[in-house]
């Protein structure tokens, strides 16, 4: 029975590596879009009105984009908890992690939130998104500082959940356009709450389950 439930943990494991691995490589492909700095190409044509308008846009948006992919493979590697062989290998990513977050990643997130299409309704979840993934993270580092690493560690699940939101929004978009069609500003009002709440409710229910 024991063995069992070995085998099963390990092949969900092996399942989370390559399911993250591909939705990380397909976000790698969306940040090289942005490389070398083009402010006609993909998402940026339909916020010209922004580019053109506002100086400190696109700083604020190549720094979220370029920041962001390293905050997703950097928290993906802190939470499996291994050093692979290298010391200090889990620590250093979680500090690479908080620090991208707190530094760079959710105040331009914050920022670029305040811009986000499809209305207000869209703009207060990108913002509100933006400072739960801020204060979360601001939450586990000092958790890990006081050697409270119980709590850390649910702390560093709960933004991570809050990360995986660039991820899951576009999944969500993609099975609803599929599904209804809808206008494309009532797409973006739906998955800038779905992109997240989902994934915070889960991860709260797994600690609450002591699961985490």
């Amino acid at each position: 029975m024991l063995s069992a439930k070995r085998n099963t943990a390990f092949f969900f494991k092996i399942l989370l590596v390559l399911g993250f691995g591909y939705f990380f490589w397909l976000m790698l492909k969306i940040t090289l879009e942005y490389i070398p700095f083009n402010p006609e190409v993909s998402f940026l044509m339909i916020k010209q009105t922004e580019v053109t308008e506002r100086s400190e846009y696109l700083p604020f948006f190549y720094t979220h984009v370029y920041t962001s992919i390293f905050v997703l493979l950097s928290g993906f590697l802190a939470l499996l908890r291994k050093n692979f062989g290298l010391k200090n290998f889990h620590r250093n990513m979680g500090k690479v992690y908080i620090f991208l977050i707190l530094i760079f990643a959710a105040p331009s997130g914050i920022y670029m939130g305040v811009f986000a299409n499809g209305g207000l309704f869209s703009k207060i979840s990108f913002v509100i998104l933006g400072f739960l993934w801020w204060f979360s993270t601001l939450k586990a580092y000092q958790l890990a500082r006081q050697k409270r690493f119980k709590e850390h560690k649910q702390w560093m699940w709960r933004s991570f959940a809050f990360t995986l939101s660039a991820i899951t929004l576009r999944m969500w978009k993609v099975i609803i356009v599929y599904l209804f069609h809808p206008n494309p500003m009532d797409v973006y009002q739906i998955i800038a709450w779905l992109g997240w709440i989902p994934n915070i409710l889960i991860i709260e229910y797994l600690i609450t389950k002591k699961l985490i």
